[in-house]
């Protein structure tokens, strides 16, 4: 049994956004994270891991930088890692991501009580499009927006979030399922883990190394593969800084300052 959960090394967008001339995110000059949600889905797999046992398996597309976020997920529990890397993957959009991670998933096997895990979205895109993606690729059930799971043998009884409430679903593996943050709470590195995680190897997958999956195509993936791009990204202009009102007579201050504004 596995719980193979996808992974991404975002820029830290609460600190400072570098934007290159050309538009493009300058990510080398910003600091990385990894994806909060995704954090939620590396957790709910090694309760799953906990509970009743099983190997969970990090996988990330990224450049070789992002072994430092998987020597830190090795660092929470996590059983393997492994690294998309290939400058055929580069310029690569949702459609083309979702393409190479499921050959990666294909790579390392599906089996029947495998469950997928990611996070809702990622929040350099915030597109929430790559896990549904991945899903219909390596056509898997799907469940988004997971707040609860509860395992009985091949079922899986999930709760989804939705706008006004939640829904139950069951849902029988192998599937595929999205988690945010109400799931659950990250759980921290560990002394042990982050001393062990260094003896670990990093298995990488190379064009070379997923090349002979049907997904893997050169109209399919990276910058050609690709249906859209981002035209621009830029930071949002710094809102001014706001007035507070103090005393007996704030609300009398309010009333005068929204009149010499003309709007009272």
């Amino acid at each position: 049994m596995k719980a193979i959960v996808c992974v991404k090394q975002v820029p830290n967008t609460s600190g400072k956004v570098a934007v290159k001339e050309n538009g493009q995110l300058d990510r080398a000059a910003m600091e990385t994270i990894t994806n909060p949600d995704d954090l939620n889905a590396i957790e709910a797999a090694l309760q799953l891991k906990d509970e009743q046992g099983c190997e969970v398996v990090a996988v990330t597309m990224g450049p070789a930088a992002a072994e430092s976020m998987l020597r830190e997920l090795l660092a929470r529990g996590v059983d393997r890692a492994v690294l998309i890397n290939g400058r055929e993957f580069a310029g690569s959009d949702t459609f083309a991501t979702s393409q190479i991670i499921a050959a990666a998933i294909n790579r390392i096997g599906v089996e029947k009580d495998d469950i997928v895990f990611c996070g809702r979205q990622a929040i350099d895109g915030d597109t929430a499009q790559v896990g549904p993606q991945i899903a219909e690729k390596l056509n898997l059930p799907q469940v988004s927006y997971v707040t609860d799971i509860k395992k009985d043998g091949n079922t899986l009884t999930v709760k989804r979030a939705l706008e006004d409430g939640t829904m139950t679903l069951k849902v029988e593996t192998p599937c595929l399922l999205t988690c945010i943050k109400e799931l659950n709470e990250p759980r921290y590195m560990n002394v042990a883990g982050i001393f062990e995680c260094y003896d670990k190897e990093i298995e990488v997958f190379d064009y070379e190394a997923l090349k002979d999956d049907p997904l893997i195509e050169v109209d399919t993936i990276g910058l050609k593969g690709s249906p859209t791009n981002v035209w621009k990204s830029f930071a949002p202009p710094q809102k001014g800084a706001g007035a507070m009102l103090e005393g007996p007579d704030a609300a009398a201050q309010l009333v005068g300052i929204l009149a010499e504004q003309h709007l009272i």
